[in-house]
């Protein structure tokens, strides 16, 4: 008895969404850098409202840590070595 195979069809757009798996863009706690300046570089690289950036630099301050951006690991990747050169603590996870 012969065994049925039921064929399933993709788009490129599908397989590629499937594959790209999201990673976070991590900004730390340090002594280094000023509230001014963590914020100035959110709305200057990441396109974040003053009000935004403020909010991400109390959290840093206070929790040690904040997810800034979400996304491929190429494109987070660009953003660490951008805010690197600027000083600040990041990582890719």
């Amino acid at each position: 008895m012969p065994t049925e195979v039921q064929e399933e069809t993709l788009t490129l757009e599908e397989i590629l969404a499937s594959l790209k798996e999201m990673h976070r863009l991590i900004l730390w706690n340090d002594d280094v850098n000023s509230f001014e300046h963590v914020i100035y570089c959110m709305m200057k690289y990441l396109d974040y409202s003053e009000t935004q950036a403020e909010k991400i630099a109390w959290k840093v301050h206070n929790e040690g840590k904040c997810a800034v951006l979400e996304g491929s690991f190429t494109e987070m990747e660009v953003y660490r070595k951008i805010l690197q050169q600027e000083g600040l603590t990041v990582s890719v996870d």
